[in-house]
């Protein structure tokens, strides 16, 4: 039994050093830049690809070749890193926080087919490393000599860390940007130069933890999302910004996962966002992150306000309505589909939209509600033979009833934080639908939820579509001008002055967090009988990130921004996928400049567009000739 508990221990410290890597370059870029990055997973893959062709390259059997290819994928993987700070994150510092996380997604779609026109689409299996490739007996077990070299690598790194954030210059300015960047800069420091060197620094490190998996795992396309996923775990629960409370939460993460899958085996994938979800709600700022003091400032510019629509917004939103409308008397059957399953999506958006835009409260796990809604709607139908009208019915309430019971917990936190925690509730429910194969079916689903007989038709499912959906999106938008709207809005601006006035603010954006809810299980009910099946997919990290870009493409403070950008994201998606292999980077390469270019937004942009169209003053009249 002691041999079992040390070896699974060190295999959980082998994967921590790993993990820590990463992890605590997420962790320095955020508290510098204050940059979600997205693509911190793809620099990580990256590295590793980098480093098989490199080692390949210098020789694997020689040491020098093996380990000179490892620091020098590091090293490009950090020169990658500048690029893309300077290139595309240095035009967006100012831009809204959630505009600059889309501009590094859409750099994880381009680096992914960046790596699939340049290594393919086959695994790469590396070498083993020279020197490290016999193992040692432990209590009579075997153990490789090359993960008792992992374990090592983790304290070494935080030793070199600490040492480098301590008693140099660069590394105080760090810890000084990390309090407050903008004191920083108006003691003359060069910002540009100390965010570039930030995020090569971090780029690079997590390119060596990329590169020191090459004799672990087999090199694939689909490294990024899985590692980005654990290391923002790793970084809330140690305590954004804190490099010492990021070792922490790896060793901690590390060691769970060994240990969970001989202990806790059908809970394995869940196990890991269920201790986030346990840390943040008894230390919101993590193992050793502190809590904000004083006024934070907000980062750029002031959002403009929600205003209701005008005539001319009111006309253009009638005439898209009738052309919706009348879409099924001259459209293909096809058409008519990808135009269904667009206005679900359309009210997806704008449930994300209620929380994110007048809450103020984002959400990395909206996905959650859109498939508990589809698993509403098709449990009735495969355990109770219930017909499509009473399933339609069903799927909001329990997508709604999650949102009471995961709302009460995220609306105690903020920013960053409560973004987290959703993410952490949205992995559990995953998790469960994906593990409770004798109630749904597991990955294979639930099969066969079809529309009654007089919706079966595409005109007629699609007119239902579009009378709940509209209608759904009608009442949000009036919620958002009506009194509880305005409260909302007050409690998303200024908290204390919301509850110095008589407001409770945790309840008004809890009610916000169910209703947002609520209309996504409405979506997920549609999307299941349109598709006339439900997968635990409906729930997985990138629908959530579907519903973000169509809000953040839109624009999150316009009212109509979430329905425009469902239509243009869903729709480009679906185009580009029929036109190229390549589509994922050039739909990225065109999210990263609609956010360079736009950074409110579609909708946004428009609306400020016209705002100054009609404040432009008209020439002066010439001043007649006076005579003498």
């Amino acid at each position: 039994m002691i041999d079992l508990i040390l070896n699974q221990t060190l295999n959980g410290l082998a994967s921590a050093s790993s993990l820590f890597l990463v992890a605590s370059g997420l962790s320095i870029i955020f508290g510098v830049t204050r940059i979600v990055n997205f693509a911190h997973g793809s620099l990580y893959m990256l590295g590793a690809y980098l480093a098989w062709t490199l080692v390949g390259r210098f020789g694997p059997a020689d040491a020098l070749g093996f380990w000179g290819g490892v620091l020098a994928a590091a090293a490009l993987t950090g020169l990658i890193g500048v690029v893309i700070e300077v290139l595309i994150l240095r035009r967006i510092y100012q831009a809204p926080e959630l505009f600059q996380l889309l501009a590094t997604f859409g750099v994880v779609l381009m680096l992914q087919d960046v790596a699939l026109g340049l290594w393919g689409a086959e695994d790469k299996v590396g070498p083993r490393a020279p020197g490290f490739k016999s193992f040692v007996i432990l209590f009579g077990n075997r153990f490789p000599t090359y993960e008792l070299l992992l374990i090592a690598v983790g304290p070494i790194v935080l030793l070199i860390l600490w040492l480098l954030f301590q008693k140099t210059r660069w590394g105080t300015l760090v810890r000084a940007a990390t309090q407050d960047r903008e004191m920083v800069g108006a003691l003359g420091v060069n910002q540009r130069l100390l965010f570039t060197s930030v995020f090569a620094f971090g780029s690079m490190l997590a390119g060596l933890g990329g590169a020191l998996q090459l004799p672990r795992e087999a090199v694939t396309l689909h490294m990024d999302l899985s590692m980005i996923s654990e290391a923002f775990v790793v970084v809330v629960v140690g305590g954004l910004g804190s490099v010492t409370g990021a070792y922490l939460a790896a060793v901690l993460i590390g060691i769970l996962h060994a240990f969970g899958i001989l202990i806790f085996p059908k809970i394995t994938l869940v196990l890991v966002f269920l201790v986030m979800a346990v840390v943040l709600v008894v230390k919101p700022y993590g193992l050793m992150g502190k809590a904000p003091v004083g006024h934070q400032r907000a980062h750029g510019p002031a959002e403009p306000l929600l205003l209701p629509a005008d005539g001319l917004t009111k006309l253009a939103g009638l005439i898209g309505l009738v052309i919706l409308a009348l879409a099924p008397l001259v459209a293909p059957d096809h058409i008519l589909l990808t135009l269904t399953e667009l206005v679900i999506f359309a009210l997806f958006a704008a449930s994300l939209h209620f929380m994110m835009g007048p809450g103020g409260m984002a959400s990395f796990g909206h996905a959650a509600y859109f498939g508990l809604g589809a698993y509403g709607a098709a449990l009735a139908v495969k355990w109770w033979g219930a017909p499509m009208e009473p399933a339609l019915l069903l799927a909001p309430f329990l997508a709604g009833i999650a949102g009471v019971v995961f709302g009460w917990f995220c609306v105690r936190l903020s920013g960053v934080y409560l973004a987290m925690l959703t993410l952490a509730f949205a992995q559990i429910a995953w998790a469960t639908a994906f593990q409770l194969v004798d109630l749904t079916g597991g990955d294979n689903g639930i099969l066969g939820v079809w529309p009654s007989a007089w919706a079966v038709s595409k005109p007629a499912y699609y007119y239902l579509t579009l009378a709940v959906c509209a209608a759904s999106i009608v009442a949000l938008r009036l919620t958002i001008f009506s009194p509880f709207g305005y409260a909302l809005r007050a409690a998303r601006d200024n908290p204390l002055r919301a509850e110095a006035i008589g407001l409770d603010v945790v309840r008004i954006q809890w009610v916000a967090f169910a209703v947002a809810a609520f209309c996504a299980g409405i979506a997920g009910g549609l999307f299941a009988f349109f598709k006339g099946s439900v997968f635990p997919t409906y729930m997985a990290i990138p629908r959530s990130v579907d519903a973000l870009l169509m809000v953040l493409l839109g624009g999150v403070q316009t009212v109509s921004g979430p329905i425009i950008g469902a239509f243009a994201y869903a729709g480009l998606s679906e185009q580009l996928t029929k036109m190229t292999m390549y589509w994922r980077f050039v739909l990225g390469l065109s999210i990263v400049l609609l956010v360079v270019l736009f950074p409110r937004g579609l909708v946004g942009a428009a609306l400020a567009l016209r705002e100054r169209w009609r404040k432009e003053p008209e020439p002066a009249p010439a001043l007649a000739e006076v005579k003498p």
